[in-house]
C-alpha cells in the first residue's frame, strides 16, 4: 500500500523515472550483444578454451535465469528504488571485474556475478513501468519500453565491431565491460534523485529457502540444456534434468507451506490461480524460445553456409533491429485500439517473415548480406509488434503488490525459453548440417522457429478470450 501511495504521490515524474529505468534496460541490452560480437578477441587473448567462451556467455544466462525472480520479490519486499539502485551498482562493479579478467576461468566467475547483479536491476524495470502507468498513458510508456530494446540490439551489434576495432588506449575487449561503469554511475545519480523512495514493507523477509530451491532447480534444468551438447548428451544429464523437474516440483509444495506459516513466499501464490497470466507465461516462453536462437541460427549460417565475414554478418541485423524500434513505437499506438491482437498479428508476421526467408536462400543460391538484411526486416517489424507490449499484457492482471514477483516470473520464463530455445533449435541445426547441408538445417530450424511462434499466438489468443 505504502508503494502505491509513493508511487501515485511521484506521478509527475514518472517519464523522468522512466527515461531512467529503460536507460538501465539499454544498458542490459547493449551488453548482451555487445559480448557476442566481441568473444572471438576474448578468446584469442585470454587463451580461453572453447567451452570456456561458451560458459563466458552461458553462465551469465544462467545467474540472471535462476535469480530474476528472487530479484523481483526483493523489489516487492524492500521497494523497487532500493533494489533497482543496488543492481545498477552492482552491475557496474562486475562489469568492470569483467574487464579487468585475466584469464578466461576469472572471467567466467565474474559474468556469474554480473548475470546475479543484473536479475535485481532488471524486474524492477517492469515493475516500475506497471506500477507508474496503470492509466492511459500504459500503451505509450510499453511502447518506449520496446523501441529501447530494439536500439539495444542495433547499438550492441555496431558498438561491439566498433570499440574492438577502435582499440581504445590500447584496452581492446576490455572497453565493452568498462563503457558500463560510467553509464552504471550517471543512472545511478538519476534514480538517486528523482525516483520515489519506498519504505520497507514491514514484517516481511526474503523466502531464503525457496529462493535457494528454486536456483538450484532452475540450475538443473538450465544448465544442460546450454552444456548438454558439449558433453554428448549424456546420460547423467538426463538425470539431472530430471532432478531439476522434482525440485521445482518440491519448490510449489514449500512455497504454500510457506503461505501456511504465515510468511511471504517467493512466488506470489495468488499468480498461480491468475489464469490469464498463466497462458501469458506459456506464451512468453515459446516466443523467447524462437528469439536468441534465431540469431544464433542466422550468424551461423552466414557465417559457415555463406562464408559472410563476422563484421557484415552482425550488421546484416541492423536493419532489422531498427524496424523493431518502428514496430515497437506502432504497436503501442494499435495497441489502444486493438489491445492484445497486435500481438497475434506480429506472430503472423513473423511467420510470414520466416516464409520469406526460407524463399530467398531457396531461389538465390549465396544471397549477399544486403538482401538477406531487407528480407530480415519483415521478420523484425513482426518481431517488434510483439515484444514490445507483451510484457504490459501478461502483467495487466498482475496486482501492484505483487508486480515484482509477477515481472520475476516473466523474465525467468523468458530467459528459460531463451537457454531451451538455443539448445534445442542449435542441437537440430547442427546436426542437420552436419549430415545433409548448412541450407537444409537453416529449413529444419525455420520449421521449428514457425512452430513455436504459432503455439505462442494460439495461447495469445486463449489469454486474450479470458481477459476478455
Amino acid at each position: 500500500m505504502h508503494q502505491i501511495v509513493s508511487t501515485r504521490a511521484d506521478s509527475s515524474r514518472r517519464w523522468w523515472v522512466l527515461a531512467i529505468v529503460v536507460a538501465a534496460q539499454f544498458m542490459f541490452g547493449v551488453d548482451a550483444f555487445i559480448v557476442n560480437v566481441a568473444i572471438p578477441t576474448i578468446a584469442l587473448e585470454l587463451h580461453a578454451s572453447p567451452a570456456q567462451i561458451e560458459a563466458v556467455i552461458a553462465i551469465y544466462l544462467i545467474a540472471y535465469a535462476t535469480l530474476v525472480v528472487t530479484g523481483g520479490r526483493l523489489g516487492d519486499i524492500y521497494g523497487t528504488r532500493n533494489v533497482f539502485i543496488t543492481g545498477v551498482a552492482g552491475f557496474s562493479v562486475t562489469s568492470l571485474w569483467c574487464g579487468l579478467a585475466q584469464s578466461g576461468p576469472e572471467l567466467i566467475v565474474a559474468r556469474l556475478a554480473q548475470g546475479a547483479t543484473a536479475a535485481l536491476m532488471v524486474p524492477q524495470v517492469l515493475a516500475t513501468l506497471h506500477l507508474l502507468f496503470a492509466d492511459g498513458a500504459r500503451a505509450r510508456a510499453f511502447g518506449i519500453y520496446g523501441i529501447v530494446l530494439g536500439l539495444a540490439g542495433a547499438a550492441g551489434f555496431m558498438l561491439g565491431g566498433v570499440l574492438v576495432t577502435l582499440d581504445l588506449a590500447g584496452l581492446g575487449w576490455r572497453v565493452v565491460f568498462f563503457v558500463n561503469v560510467p553509464c552504471g554511475a550517471v543512472i545511478i545519480a538519476a534514480a538517486l534523485k528523482i525516483m520515489p523512495t519506498v519504505p520497507r514493507r514491514a514484517g516481511t523477509r526474503l523466502d531464503i529457502p525457496g529462493a535457494v530451491v528454486l536456483f538450484i532447480g532452475l540450475l538443473c534444468l538450465i544448465g544442460p540444456l546450454l552444456f548438454g551438447r558439449d558433453l554428448n548428451w549424456a546420460a547423467w544429464i538426463w538425470l539431472v534434468m530430471a532432478a531439476g523437474v522434482a525440485i521445482i516440483a518440491a519448490f510449489g509444495r514449500l512455497e504454500r507451506t510457506v503461505a501456511r506459516r504465515g510468511g511471504m513466499p517467493l512466488i506470489d501464490l495468488s499468480l498461480l490461480a491468475d489464469a490469464a497470466f498463466m497462458r501469458g507465461l506459456v506464451a512468453v516462453f515459446f516466443f523467447f524460445f524462437a528469439n536468441l536462437s534465431f540469431y544464433l541460427i542466422m550468424t551461423m549460417f552466414m557465417q559457415k553456409g555463406l562464408q559472410i565475414a563476422p563484421l557484415q554478418a552482425g550488421l546484416v541485423f541492423v536493419p532489422l533491429a531498427l524496424t523493431f524500434v518502428v514496430a515497437s513505437r506502432h504497436s503501442g499506438i494499435r495497441a489502444k485500439h486493438r489491445g492484445t491482437l497486435v500481438l497475434i498479428e506480429g506472430c503472423l508476421l513473423q511467420i510470414v517473415g520466416l516464409a520469406v526467408l526460407v524463399a530467398t536462400v531457396e531461389v538465390v543460391a549465396a544471397p549477399s548480406a544486403l538482401m538477406l538484411a531487407l528480407v530480415l526486416m519483415v521478420f523484425g517489424y513482426g518481431q517488434g509488434l510483439v515484444m514490445a507490449p507483451l510484457s504490459s499484457a501478461v502483467l495487466s492482471s498482475v496486482k501492484p503488490a505483487s508486480a515484482g514477483a509477477g515481472s520475476g516470473m516473466y523474465g525467468t520464463t523468458a530467459q528459460i525459453g531463451n537457454a531451451a530455445g538455443v539448445a534445442t533449435i542449435g542441437a537440430v541445426f547442427f546436426a542437420v548440417e552436419t549430415v545433409i547441408s548448412a541450407r537444409v538445417a537453416l529449413f529444419a530450424a525455420c520449421a521449428l522457429f514457425v512452430l513455436s511462434i504459432a503455439i505462442s499466438a494460439a495461447f495469445l489468443s486463449w489469454m486474450r478470450r479470458v481477459s476478455a
